[in-house]
């Protein structure tokens, strides 16, 4: 789809595809990326059960182990695709992801597993930060969370395809099959990629001159940190991603244990709501981003902001009634308000930026958000239910579920935050204009 026809024609067209095309082959880039990363979700209660795993090892499994590499090696990656040519960089890193998921039905150990995450962790790493610098050469900057909203609405696809079909292949054929079924398609769609999508000159559409100088990492983390705005986006996006990736990991489980459904109907409602409900959530706040922000850029805060105050309430009743049909019901907001804060987050940090740096500065951004969220939640809530099962039993995920609520309240101050200071520091000199002057001179 397109996101707006506001563009000159001679800014629709790269490399003989239209942008259209390329943002939607930089989505399908995202599906198989939450595919491959979240299929081990859907799996976790086959592979606990197979493997005698307790929760913290299942939460360090889906999310310390993947974090740690996927954080730290999307910058350097991110550092190189500021310098080489990005569609190279993610179609390596795509081909990387989708073999080392493939590998993963082959595990004949909990150790083999963990190496296979690693895998699937460094593959990934290369992908996020070029998409996003990418996206940002193709669409202007009161487009370009729509955009970037689109794209992101790859990771609800991917969260369904994850849960919905890997239930049915785990019910009928395995979980060992799921992992290899998650694998095979990425490969297929690496050589697409590499032979279909250009690469965009840098800064096309806001038409700024490249200079092709790329400040170090040590210049850019500086400049980031110069900027109270991205401080708080930073930290916002750590926060709100802490109780996503909990979500993520173990509400699957929560559902298996307290209601005692079978994996294909695990999947289908757990891909339901994260596929189609979360995706409603991720695209929308994105366009009303962008709509509100028109008037005043701060609304890209404030609507994250409200969503997250709006869910809030639910929580409790989606992680503690005994009744299925509340549970579900009450799982709605907060399910479209799991991945709402991404696309404002990062259109507002690739906005404060110069060309050469958007890379790196969506990789740091990326960084701040795995190693505290992914790397730490799904682990941090995993022990606490552990050390609560003596005294719970199954009811014990269910309350270090709840305890997410937290972060998500501190995330919501973290953007609020965020806002005073946003348009100070687009104004004041950090838009990527001035900023390439700057970093030029």
């Amino acid at each position: 789809m397109e996101i707006s026809n506001t563009a000159a024609p001679s800014r629709a067209t790269i490399g003989g595809r239209s942008r259209r095309y390329i943002l939607v082959m930089l989505t399908l880039v995202y599906v198989i990326n939450y595919l491959d990363r979240n299929i081990l979700n859907q799996l976790l209660p086959s592979i606990k059960a197979e493997f005698h795993l307790s929760d913290a090892e299942l939460g360090f499994l889906s999310g310390t182990v993947f974090a740690i590499l996927y954080a730290t090696l999307g910058v350097p990656l991110a550092w190189l695709a500021d310098r080489m040519n990005r569609r190279n960089v993610i179609a390596f890193s795509m081909v990387l992801f989708a073999a080392m998921t493939a590998l993963s039905a082959f595990a004949a150990s909990f150790v083999q597993l963990v190496s296979a995450r690693i895998g699937t962790g460094i593959g990934e790493a290369g992908t996020s930060p070029s998409v996003n610098s990418i996206i940002s050469d193709l669409y202007e900057p009161k487009e370009r969370a729509s955009a970037l909203s689109f794209y992101a609405t790859g990771l609800n696809v991917g969260l369904l395809l994850a849960f919905f079909a890997g239930g049915w292949i785990e019910q009928h054929f395995g979980w060992r099959d799921a992992f290899l079924a998650a694998g095979i398609p990425g490969l297929i769609l690496a050589a697409m990629f590499m032979l279909t999508v250009p690469e965009p000159t840098r800064g096309h559409v806001e038409q700024i001159m490249d200079t092709g100088q790329t400040p170090h990492l040590p210049e850019t983390i500086r400049y980031l940190w110069s900027q109270r705005s991205f401080r708080y986006i930073a930290f916002g996006t750590a926060m709100a991603s802490f109780g996503g990736y909990a979500g993520n990991t173990f509400v699957p489980s929560l559902f298996s244990r307290v209601f005692h459904l079978t994996p294909e109907a695990r999947g289908f409602l757990i891909g339901g709501l994260f596929g189609v409900v979360g995706g409603i959530g991720t695209y929308f706040s994105g366009v009303l981003a962008d709509w509100l922000g028109q008037r005043d850029v701060r609304w890209n805060m404030y609507v994250v902001v409200l969503i997250i105050l709006f869910s809030v309430p639910f929580f409790p009743l989606y992680f503690l009634s005994n009744n299925f049909a509340l549970a579900v019901f009450c799982a709605v907001l907060p399910t479209m308000n799991g991945a709402a804060y991404l696309a404002p987050s990062y259109a507002m940090v690739q906005s404060l930026v110069p060309l050469r740096m958007r890379a790196q500065a969506a990789a740091i951004l990326l960084f701040t958000l795995n190693i505290i969220g992914f790397g730490l939640g799904p682990l941090l809530v995993g022990w606490e239910s552990d050390l609560l099962r003596p005294l719970l039993g199954d009811d014990s995920i269910r309350w270090a579920m709840l305890s997410t609520v937290l972060t998500w309240m501190i995330a919501a101050w973290s953007f609020w935050m965020a806002s005073r200071t946003l348009r100070a520091d687009l104004a004041a000199g950090s838009g990527p204009k001035a900023a390439l002057v700057e970093v030029a001179a």
